[in-house]
């Protein structure tokens, strides 16, 4: 092959100049082997003419790699059911044949489905659920507790605190990247002003602010963001959800952002508001609240997650209008949501 030309593409981000040479010489001796082959002179150029032309590596946003995750919440009552011994339901180990088997890429094993809760689980317990996981291919996305900040008791504030400090070594045991935590307490009859005893808004986000960085340190020592969710009475709006977390001012605390709980016209415009700054996320059915009859347009919810650059897991969590007694079955839900989530991702790559 007379004249034929061995090219070598162009040498990029290579600061090290030992990295550099050594990449040079290799490429000579490449060069040298591939002319003698060839009976032939080679000429080796950094950047010919006709090198064949690199694919652009696009931006943040096109390159993210989205994770689909499954929320243990929405096994919730046959976790419970297994946990309690009131019927067949599902073991937290045998949920994770199930996220296998139908194409997860995760788990959010959330803390109060371990047989012990809210006691931390025995390290056998933890270790074990972390190797099955590990052999299924399935990564732990995140875990989460119980808790109430908004009381005006202080008792019941540092119970709540030295509750989460608890879970996070068990998030970091089992490797989890998040513990998703709550502001004020999860009873739909209750609001905050009922716990708060007369105090102000600005009062008792004062003493959430001091609970969540006290949390958030113990989570920093064992690389553990907490993770506030807006679920509940006092985070209702993205601006409230931004200022609890703004004031707490650290990188190991951000919101996770729950699509089923914004209580506003449009919960779209609070997504996009938080997603930039979102270190976990909740996909819900249902934009307004799992009674309201108006599915989440999964579609429009990708495209706010892909324009904030957000890279990562994206648990999914369906739930029951009432406890199962709407004939709520998650194995045949879930199914169903996570083909249709997996749809609009790629609609929207």
């Amino acid at each position: 092959m007379a004249g034929a030309v061995v090219v070598y593409p162009r040498v990029t981000q290579m600061n090290d100049q030992q990295t550099r040479r050594g990449f040079l010489k290799s490429a000579s001796a490449l060069g040298v082997a591939a002319a003698a082959a060839a009976g032939t002179t080679t000429l080796l150029s950094a950047a010919p003419a006709t090198a064949p032309a690199q694919a652009p590596m696009g931006n943040a946003t096109e390159r993210a790699c989205y994770k689909v995750s499954l929320n243990a919440y929405s096994f919730s009552k046959a976790l419970n059911d297994f946990n309690k011994q009131r019927g067949a339901g599902i073991s937290l180990m045998a949920l994770l044949d199930f996220c296998a088997k139908n194409g997860f890429d995760g788990i959010d094993a959330t803390g109060y489905f371990f047989p012990t809760y809210p006691e931390v689980p025995p390290d056998e317990f933890v270790n074990n659920f972390k190797r099955k996981a590990f052999g299924l291919g399935l990564g732990i996305s995140g875990t989460g507790v119980r808790n109430n900040f908004t009381t005006s008791e202080k008792a019941e504030r540092d119970a709540s605190v030295k509750h989460i400090k608890q879970w996070v070594e068990v998030a970091a045991r089992m490797g989890a990247p998040v513990l998703r935590v709550f502001a004020d307490t999860q009873m739909k009859a209750m609001s905050w002003q009922d716990v708060a005893k007369g105090l102000t808004r600005d009062d008792v986000q004062k003493y959430i602010v001091e609970a969540l960085h006290d949390c958030t340190e113990h989570g920093k020592k064992f690389g553990v963001i907490i993770g506030v969710q807006n679920h509940g009475d006092f985070l209702q709006t993205a601006d409230q959800l931004m200022a609890l977390v703004n004031a707490v001012n650290s990188e190991w605390c951000g919101p996770i952002v729950d699509t089923g709980y914004f209580k506003t016209p449009d919960p779209y415009k609070d997504i996009a508001q938080v997603a930039p700054h979102a270190v976990n996320w909740q996909i819900k059915e249902k934009p307004f609240g799992q009674e309201s009859e108006i599915p989440t347009d999964l579609v429009k919810l990708m495209k706010i997650v892909r324009t904030s650059g957000y890279r990562g897991y994206l648990p999914i969590e369906t739930l029951s209008k009432n406890k199962g007694a709407d004939g709520y079955d998650p194995f045949t839900v879930v199914p169903a949501f996570v083909k249709l989530f997996r749809e609009a991702i790629q609609q929207t790559a």
